[in-house]
Order: structure tokens, then C-alpha cells, then sequence
């Protein structure tokens, strides 16, 4: 390995995205070689990396999962407030990390990775990321003149959001958004009156939920990891 800067080191070791990891270095809670790390170090395969007394290695190999999240988990390792989150359904594997999130009531298809630099570029919205939705509202089928004004934008409390594609399916819609704000979906689609009730994402990128069943995870084929790291540019 040849030497990275700490922040970018401590993200490809799944410890926290470069930002806050940047966090994690201003705050003093990193080490390195037993001093107080300082932000934009470079550290090699020779140094000892710590966060909070812990030793942080580098995973000997990229891992990338695919979930079929079920309705009723919680995309988060640690939530007092939860009774299930996505890790009851994984085997424990060290720095395995959701990429984005799904909230508690939704489900469909969720990626997981030990790589930190691929959540962030996957996850930043300047890399655009298309993910797929299919969604049914409580008002049925989207008429067009609905997707037409999802298309153009509509405005939320954390500004204007829009989707890239629109079309009409029995019950409800198929969605396509390159963000993911914080249900994002769910609120677009209030906005113009027709509130969820059920979320299924179906794509993330390349990567399809295809048949994976509810519960259930497969990793990821070496070629659909290469075509992610294609897309955001870390081939």
C-alpha cells in the first residue's frame, strides 16, 4: 500500500466517510504511531492507525453486499430505539457499513460495503448515482400530469428536488432520483398529494434488486463491483 492521507485512510478502512473522519482527526480522537494525529498526514503500512484506542487496519480485500431489506429494519448498526436494523440479517464482517440508507418502513434493494471511499462517491450527489424506485400511493396509479410535475421539481423543506424519470404503474409510479436526502421520495410525493404507502427500491447504479428474496443478501460478482467503481470513478 503505498502511503494516503489519514482521512482518506481511515474512509477505505470503513471507519467513517472523509468528512468525518476529518471530524474525527480535528476532535484528537486518532493516533498515530501513539501521538495525536493531525489532519492531512499521510500514513503507510508501517504505521499504527488508532480511533479511540482501537487499532484501524485496512480490509484485506473490497467487499460489496447486496440486501433485500424488509420493511420494519433499521439501516443503522447501533439505535437504542430499534428492534431490528439491517445487521440482524448479515453475518458480522469487520467495517461493513450501509451505502445511504432506507428508512424503517421501506424496503428493496441496499448495498454494503468495508470500502469507505466507495459509500462516499456512491452516496455524494455530485457523482449523481441513479437509484430506482417503485412506489404505490395511497391515491393510486401517478397520472402523467403528476410525473410531469415531479419531473420539473417540487419544492421541500431542505429545498427543490426533482426526479429524473417518471412513469405511471398500477397502484402507483416507477421513480428514478440521483440524490438520497432523507426520505426524499416520500416527501415528494406528499408534496403533490399522493403519500407513499409502500417503497421498494429496485436499482442502485447497475446494481438491480432482481429476484433476491425479502431477508436476504448476495455478494456482489466481481464484474458489478468493477461497473460501480466505473461509475464513480475508481476504477
Amino acid at each position: 500500500m503505498k502511503a494516503l492521507r489519514l482521512q482518506a485512510f481511515l474512509a477505505r478502512a470503513g471507519v467513517a466517510s472523509r468528512r468525518k473522519a476529518e471530524d474525527l482527526i480535528r476532535e484528537g480522537r486518532v493516533r498515530v504511531n501513539g501521538k495525536v494525529a493531525v489532519l492531512g498526514q499521510k500514513v503507510g503500512p508501517e504505521d499504527l492507525v488508532e480511533v479511540d484506542g482501537k487499532r484501524v487496519e485496512l480490509p484485506q480485500k473490497r467487499l460489496v453486499l447486496a440486501l433485500h431489506k424488509p420493511k420494519g429494519y433499521t439501516t443503522t448498526r447501533h439505535d437504542p430505539h430499534a428492534r431490528r436494523t439491517v445487521f440482524d440479517l448479515l453475518p458480522k464482517i469487520p467495517g461493513l457499513h450501509p451505502v445511504g440508507r432506507l428508512d424503517r418502513d421501506s424496503e428493496g434493494l441496499l448495498l454494503l460495503t468495508n470500502d469507505g471511499d466507495l459509500t462516499h462517491r456512491l452516496t455524494h450527489p455530485r457523482f449523481g448515482v441513479r437509484k430506482v424506485y417503485r412506489v404505490w400511493t395511497e391515491g393510486g396509479t401517478l397520472p402523467k400530469e403528476v410525473c410531469r410535475r415531479l419531473l420539473l421539481g417540487v419544492d421541500l423543506e431542505d429545498g427543490p428536488a426533482r426526479a429524473l424519470a417518471c412513469r405511471p404503474a398500477p397502484g402507483g409510479a416507477v421513480l428514478v432520483l440521483a440524490e438520497g436526502r432523507k426520505r426524499e421520495v416520500r416527501r415528494m410525493l406528499q408534496r403533490v398529494g399522493y403519500p407513499v404507502r409502500r417503497l421498494l427500491r429496485l436499482q442502485v447504479g447497475p446494481i438491480r434488486l432482481g429476484d433476491l428474496p425479502p431477508g436476504k443478501w448476495r455478494r456482489l460478482s466481481e464484474r458489478e463491483v468493477k461497473a460501480l467503481l466505473r461509475l464513480v470513478g475508481l476504477e
